[in-house]
């Protein structure tokens, strides 16, 4: 099975079926998307598919074969944060930190879609949960992240 993540191509040995969070972070030691639920519902191994934001933790790693695969690790350009990423730092958003990787590639998705979301687009598209709830923090950054253009 090939995959592309962070833009590096890898050939991988595993089981269609097996999800994506498992390749990544056991296989390619990718450890940026976390294991928080198992179900697809919490949002702490979202990665990028395409663009689009994914919960790897049920997404079999097959459907991302041959596929653009961005985790957190990926974000940054040559040393370069991405505007999410340095707005999360500048408003000071994560607190315990476990799903903010998902959180951030969450953000980039609803930027590329709405360049300048509203506080209700922003509440749609952030599905992820934040046990430490730093909700307000996140939208913060998202508007600040807004303002200064983001690349997808």
């Amino acid at each position: 099975m090939k995959l592309n993540v962070n833009g590096k191509s890898h050939t991988l040995d595993v089981e269609p079926e097996m999800p994506l969070l498992w390749a990544l972070r056991d296989e390619l030691d990718i450890k940026g998307p976390k294991f928080g639920c198992g179900i697809a519902q919490c949002g702490s191994c979202t990665v990028l598919l395409n663009g689009e934001p994914v919960r790897s933790c049920t997404y079999p790693v097959s459907g991302a074969s041959g596929q653009k695969v961005i985790t957190i690790e990926g974000l940054a350009d040559k040393g370069k944060l991405h505007a999410v990423q340095q707005a999360w730092i500048d408003h000071q958003v994560p607190q315990c930190g476990y799903c903010q990787g998902g959180q951030m590639l969450a953000a980039v998705a609803l930027l590329k879609k709405k360049p300048k979301p509203t506080d209700e687009d922003i509440d749609a598209a952030m599905t992820n949960i934040c046990r430490c709830g730093t909700y307000a923090r996140m939208r913060t950054a998202i508007h600040a992240a807004a303002k200064k253009g983001t690349r997808a």
